[in-house]
């Protein structure tokens, strides 16, 4: 497949996808939705990358869906068709995801842009929950993630208020891993997948699943969830290199296997 509304590239087990709009803010069109789906499953499919690295081109993230295209219609439909299944996908990809905020994350963009493992966004860059503003209720996964990562009272503020999220505002709200300067996010991006790409990718993925299962389940289930993973990942080669290494008093040399 030809993407047309977003950049796919793979270097050293490191995924970038782009939002790749920017004369919309990379406002989210069936089509583009349409390449995320596909750019999931490939990574998926492939299994090449070990760290998937999303943003956008130009100055925003992503404004959200596309009003003035294909998604004035039924948006309900659109959502159980395209955006639900690409939230899924996002959480359920069987290697870190980290999002890289560069500048306006609202509507879909924002949940989007919450669906990483670790956000870290430029110190100009927002979050935004516009729906009321239109009429509408926040989407896309926004009424679970919101309140689990910020509670309650400032999630249905942020919904029913429709107002700004700065990033430094985000970070102290436990919202987004980190803000940094705009000038910096690029490098900070980089560094942060390569290391991830270098480390034990099994692991990592029992541990988003891990989190994704414990945050609705009792002390004594999460333990036995635990358990049954902690026997997956000793079961890995890079569990056993990770125990050579430290006996050696050397860096692992994780192979993702």
């Amino acid at each position: 497949m030809q993407y047309e509304h977003i950049m796919f590239e793979e270097s050293s087990g490191v995924v970038r996808i782009t939002l790749n709009r920017p004369g919309s803010l990379n406002a989210l069109n069936i089509a583009m939705v349409g390449e995320l789906l596909h750019s999931t499953d490939r990574v998926k499919d492939e299994g090449t990358g070990r760290v998937v690295l999303l943003t956008g081109a130009g100055r925003a993230f992503s404004s959200g869906a596309d009003l003035a295209g294909e998604m004035s219609g039924d948006a309900g439909a659109v959502l159980e068709t395209h955006f639900n299944p690409l939230l899924e996908r996002l959480v359920r990809l069987p290697v870190p995801l980290v999002t890289a905020v560069n500048g306006a994350a609202a509507g879909a963009g924002c949940s989007i842009a919450l669906a990483g493992d670790i956000v870290i966004a430029a110190r100009t860059a927002y979050f935004l929950q516009a729906f009321v503003n239109i009429g509408l209720v926040p989407d896309v996964g926004s009424t679970w993630m919101l309140p689990r990562l910020i509670g309650k009272a400032r999630a249905q503020a942020m919904m029913m208020l429709g107002e700004r999220i700065c990033a430094q505002q985000a970070e102290q709200w436990g919202m987004i891993y980190k803000a940094i300067d705009d000038a910096a996010l690029a490098d900070e991006s980089a560094a942060l997948t390569a290391r991830l790409a270098a480390g034990p990718t099994r692991a990592y993925a029992l541990i988003r699943s891990g989190i994704r299962e414990s945050m609705q389940c009792s002390l004594t289930e999460s333990l036995a969830i635990e358990r049954r993973n902690q026997l997956q990942a000793g079961r890995t080669a890079d569990f056993r290199e990770g125990v050579a290494a430290f006996r050696d008093k050397r860096p692992a040399k994780f192979k993702g296997e």
